[in-house]
């Protein structure tokens, strides 16, 4: 039977990564402070991850696993969620479209059993890979076959898969190919990661996943018309913590990149599975400061890039692969090219502003301090040479304005490029 590491292998499917969520309310045990709203709590059981939204609820706890996650997403990207029961794939659609940056009210729909044929439009729609609206869907068991949807670039795991089969195929929704799709991401709340060591990983081929008994139920009943969802069993008990409690809510979080067979990857060598291997166009550490410290060469560098394949596109997918969106281009290339740890542009602009500041007029500070907030916002690219002029007409209204408080030509020329060495040196700390 044609499995999923087949696929991968053959180029059919797309590799993946795995973010992995620990929090600290990854389990529940009773505290008298918090308030019980429905049913009726065991304050000697502590609660774990089976036991949630099956037979109690808090949803404090589910809106800080949301806001995870669509903090990590691009939001206008088709996402599938996996929640633990219908009720809590309710209760994540509600929370998704709380939280989310679009307004459009379609955003986020759920799609169970009990949604019938309203819930089938919706599918349609989102498997339509021409239309952005609904772009996230939430289920419980029911969209772990049958989604033939190629554009898929996350799938959330809101519950525990302890079936290996089931667990294949939800994995499977994310695999196929579409352009412009060099991989997908796996947002792990439930250690569900731990699957890919499992032999059956390997070994089995992909088969049909269990059915939710409830959904199946439902089936048999027909179709055709939404039904209100059937009482969760055993009797749910819903908790709401004591104030200020979900403001305490920590979490840790992991990437990994794992290959088809399981076995864990480093960054570097899934980026070349992607991608293949860096250009030998930067020797050492010092030879990439140095090139890229100054805007003509840093543009060379970058054009002998995209010659080798490694063009703009490429590099800011290896820079979200690696988690490093709010760090320069630079640090992609030291990461991939020699394992250096990325760090934040706002830290490396708070260094370079401190290296010059002394050195520079009020108002040269000033117009310093702009753009490095521009470097912040929008990156590298506002260091290009021919940014200089525009930031200057958009600080001060004119050239001739910008002139009259900078100084001479050559004076504003040597500011913008004097501090840029300074972003992009060796003392500054990941």
């Amino acid at each position: 039977m044609y499995s999923l590491k087949d696929g991968i292998n053959d180029g059919y499917l797309t590799p993946f990564r795995v973010r992995q969520f620990d929090t600290t309310i990854d389990e529940y045990l009773y505290k008298s402070d918090d308030i019980v709203e429905e049913g009726e709590i065991d304050p000697s059981k502590r609660y774990k991850e089976a036991d949630f939204n099956r037979s109690i609820e808090i949803r404090q706890r589910e809106e800080y696993r949301v806001k995870l996650f669509m903090e990590e997403i691009d939001q206008d990207e088709k996402t599938l969620v996996f929640c633990a029961s219908q009720g809590h794939a309710a209760l994540i659609r509600d929370i998704i479209n709380q939280t989310k940056k679009s307004k459009d009210p379609s955003y986020c729909h759920r799609v169970t059993a009990n949604d019938g044929d309203l819930g089938e439009q919706y599918l349609r729609a989102f498997q339509d890979n021409e239309k952005l609206i609904p772009t996230v869907l939430t289920t419980s068991k029911k969209l772990s076959t049958g989604v033939d949807a190629r554009n898929i670039r996350n799938i959330v795991l809101l519950r525990p898969v302890n079936n290996m089969i089931e667990f294949k195929q939800i994995i499977g929704r994310g695999t196929r190919l579409y352009e412009g799709k060099d991989f997908f991401t796996i947002f792990d709340f439930v250690e569900a990661y731990r699957n890919f060591s499992d032999p059956g990983w390997e070994d089995k081929g992909l088969g049909e996943a269990e059915v939710d008994e409830t959904e199946e139920r439902e089936r048999k009943k027909g179709k055709g018309r939404v039904r209100e969802p059937l009482p969760e069993r055993p009797e749910k008990v819903k908790v709401r913590l004591a104030d200020g409690k979900e403001r305490l809510i920590q979490s840790m979080s992991e990437t990994s990149y794992w290959s088809v067979d399981g076995k864990p990857l480093s960054a570097q060598e899934f980026l070349k599975s992607l991608y293949g291997t860096l250009p030998a166009l930067i020797k050492d550490m010092s030879t990439l400061r140095e090139l890229w410290s100054a805007p003509d060469t840093r543009k060379r560098l970058l054009l002998g890039l995209e010659e080798k394949g490694f063009g703009e596109q490429a590099m800011m997918e290896m820079q979200k692969l690696i988690m490093a969106e709010k760090s320069d281009l630079f640090d992609v290339l030291a990461y991939v090219a020699f394992t250096s740890p990325p760090v934040t542009r706002e830290k490396r602009a708070a260094h370079a502003k401190k290296m010059v500041e002394k050195e520079v007029s009020a108002q040269q500070k000033a117009f310093l301090e702009f753009i490095l907030e521009h470097y912040v916002e929008q990156g590298v690219k506002e260091l290009d040479d021919e940014k200089l002029a525009p930031l200057m007409e958009l600080k001060y209204g004119s050239i001739r304005d910008a002139l009259d408080k900078l100084g001479e030509v050559a004076d504003v020329r040597k500011l913008f490029l004097g501090f840029q060495p300074y972003l992009y040196q060796p003392a500054i700390a990941a």
